[in-house]
């Protein structure tokens, strides 16, 4: 397999050219993502604001409580709950819609002459591009109390259902790859691979793969939105309110477009196979190539419709964009497929059919460069948000092993011109042997050299096949005489020289007819076909270790794929992840959305002994605006020698008057000696104590308290 531009010759530029355009390619699909604007988009809803806000203390009850949102979501009846401190329900029933052409917004009514005390909102929708989003926090009327309600620290879409969910993902993706991938690298690359039944076989599966993984889905829809019981993928009620949801939509057209597909391979593996006739041939093949097309675009559509491509910024490129982008990725993962079967399980695969597979992937990742580019700018947009956030972290590892295949594929490049050159010198050979009349100077049949195959090895392994294989199946399989007494068979006798000759004449198993001689012994017949098969198939793999180019080709393959196999996973996990634009917008939001009250910046310094080796120091803080609300942590550790690293360094804010707290505080390392937090929540003005723990060493660690003025 190649991911580059197929070999043209021993030129010396071509290779640095082709090294430095890769390296280019690269170079933009990194850098590119996020040097374009920062307009906003969404993917994933997130919580960007509340009223009561976040750890508010009002002074009477609210009549409601009102939610921003990011984007548009998907709301039932038990979408927003408001429990008071016993857990018992304080909102008066199913949210409503307050949006009226501003942000996204839904509120709850809550019941009149709500005591005081600390109140709970829990709240679980399905964002836009079809995944459950879902969060909590709390406020208080009066002052702060004591609750018995747990904040739930499972996500929606989590658990067992949501593990088997992503599972059923990851397959749906891979099986659309084989399915489309296999049957492009038959239809563009290698026509004869239709009728070979391991490339027939690989996409067939890719087929059953996608449309049992689409069932899954479709059925798993309502627990991995909702409840997250697994028995309630068979609530028939919860099903009909998936039919009508856009996701529910997209799956039963997929379903949809599997069935037309199957009609597809079935006409692919069975007339075309079997076609003949060259014009007809290509005739069909044009039919096939753009009823495959519409299928593939229609099927890689389900996932644009109802995904993060179908909402937030430009929706009517970025749905089109991911088409290509899917498309793109199965021509090139599913043809490295297909060819890594092909290579190792049908010894007739052709040079030309490699050369044609190269120019396709070179293609591929042009276009997965493009669209790539495009969408790691939709969905990410920063430098911070590549470097700061999950789905950053995750786009930064996939990059990576694209990169990684990349340099594995160069080196099948390599294997691919020896393997070009290679079979252009048998074919030389081949010809110069024929013009001479030597064609049996060997003392035996060459047949004439394919594309791929070398003559000289074929008549050689042919030759050991027989000697090596006649003798231990004859040994060990008696044969009956005419006199009907058992006579062991032995290597070099009449029937043994019958079971070559059968062999030789066969392409395949199978191909030949059992010898006349043994027709009308059925036990006889049957050994025959099976050394026929042993020594058959024994000579092909003979044939195909012999070549040393084909088989470099198939180990660098191999690791091509193995890398592939991970790079969908890292995918799948992208596509349930909150975009890393997102997730920042819904930060700002939130921080914008917390008006602190005001107070003033307080500056620390602590000094500490943890008691063991290189154990003091002193610890400067810096904690603003220093009011109620969210507040920005500045932590730095000096020692004797300047800044000092330390393995872990924690806050604690406590107000014991109210009896709140401790309220945990895990900063970020930004430099060495330099810790960070940011949104740092107090939810009220009041003397707090703040309890700096610091470690370092494995056992070594010490906590130094004190107290500061908040608000």
């Amino acid at each position: 397999m190649t991911a580059t531009a197929p070999h043209f010759g021993p030129s010396p530029t071509r290779r640095p050219l082709t090294a430095a355009a890769l390296l280019a390619v690269l170079i933009s699909l990194l850098f590119g993502m996020v040097l374009a604007g920062a307009s906003p988009a969404s993917a994933h809803a997130a919580l960007t604001g509340s009223d009561p806000q976040d750890g508010a203390v009002v002074a009477t009850a609210p009549e409601e409580v009102a939610l921003t949102f990011s984007e548009q979501i998907a709301v039932s009846d038990d979408s927003i709950r408001v429990l008071d401190p016993s857990g018992e329900r304080a909102d008066t029933g199913a949210p409503r819609e307050l949006t009226d052409g501003g942000p996204v917004r839904y509120g709850v009514a809550l019941h009149s002459g709500l005591p005081d005390g600390t109140y709970t909102v829990a709240w679980q929708a399905v964002s836009a591009d079809s995944h459950p989003v879902s969060g909590a926090f709390t406020f208080s009327i009066g002052a702060p109390s004591d609750t018995t309600v747990a904040l739930p620290s499972d996500k929606a879409g989590g658990g067992l259902v949501g593990t088997l969910y992503g599972i059923a993902r990851y397959a749906a993706y891979a099986g659309f790859i084989l399915l489309a991938g296999g049957s492009a690298f038959v239809l563009a690359c290698w026509r004869r691979g239709a009728g070979e039944r391991p490339l027939q076989r690989l996409v067939v599966r890719g087929w059953i793969t996608l449309t049992a993984a689409t069932l899954v889905m479709l059925l798993l829809r309502t627990p991995y939105t909702g409840s997250g019981k697994l028995a309630d993928a068979f609530d028939l009620d919860g099903l009909q309110a998936v039919l009508d949801t856009k996701p529910g939509a997209a799956l039963v057209s997929r379903l949809l477009l599997l069935g037309a597909s199957a009609l597809f391979v079935a006409v692919l593996f069975g007339a075309y196979a079997k076609r003949e006739d060259e014009k007809e041939k290509q005739d069909l093949t044009f039919g096939l190539t753009v009823g495959g097309a519409v299928l593939a675009i229609g099927i890689a559509g389900t996932w644009a419709l109802a995904e993060h491509a179908s909402t937030g910024l430009q929706p009517g490129i970025a749905m089109p964009v991911d088409v290509a982008h899917l498309l793109a990725v199965a021509a090139w993962l599913g043809g490295l497929a297909a060819l890594l079967v092909a290579l190792y399980r049908t010894p007739h695969i052709t040079a030309d059919a490699v050369r044609r597979f190269s120019r396709v992937a070179f293609g591929s990742v042009v276009v997965l460069a493009a669209t790539g580019l495009y969408q790691s700018w939709r969905q990410v947009g920063s430098w911070s948000a590549l470097t700061g956030t999950w789905y950053g972290q995750l786009l930064l590892v996939k990059v990576g092993l694209v990169a990684a295949i990349l340099a594995v594929a160069w080196f099948s490049r390599r294997w691919t011109g020896r393997l070009v050159d290679g079979a252009e010198r048998s074919a030389s050979v081949s010809g110069e042997a024929e013009g001479s009349g030597g064609s049996e100077a060997s003392g035996g049949p060459a047949g004439p050299a394919g594309p791929d195959e070398r003559a000289s090895a074929d008549t050689a392994a042919d030759t050991s096949v027989e000697t090596a294989v006649d003798a231990p199946v004859d040994a060990s399989v008696g044969t009956r005489g005419t006199g009907g007494t058992d006579i062991p068979a032995l290597a070099g006798t009449a029937e043994a020289t019958e079971v070559t000759e059968a062999a030789g004449a066969a392409d395949v198993p199978g191909a030949a007819e059992v010898p006349a001689a043994a027709a009308s012994d059925p036990e006889r017949a049957a050994q025959l076909a099976r050394q026929r098969a042993a020594l058959t198939a024994t000579r092909n793999k003979r044939v195909r270790d012999a070549d040393a180019e084909r088989s470099g080709l198939r180990r660098s393959v191999l690791i091509e794929a193995g890398i592939a196999v991970v790079l969908l996973a890292v995918t799948t996990v992208l596509t349930n992840t909150e975009p890393g634009r997102t997730e920042e917008e819904a930060a700002r939001g939130n921080t914008a959305a917390t008006a602190p009250v005001a107070g003033g910046q307080v500056n620390l310094s602590l000094p500490f002994d943890t008691g063991g080796q290189n154990g003091k120091g002193t610890v400067r803080l810096d904690l603003s605006p220093a009011g109620s609300g969210a507040n920005d942590v500045h932590l730095w550790i000096d020692g004797p020698d300047g800044p000092m690293d330390v393995p872990e360094v924690k806050l604690a804010f406590t107000l014991e008057s109210k009896d709140i707290g401790p309220l945990p505080v895990v900063p970020d390392r930004l430099a060495p000696g330099h810790w960070t937090a940011s949104d740092v929540q107090i939810p009220m003005a009041g003397d707090w104590k703040l309890a700096v723990t610091v470690r370092t060493s494995d056992i070594d660690q010490t906590t130094i308290d004190e107290n500061v003025k908040i608000g």
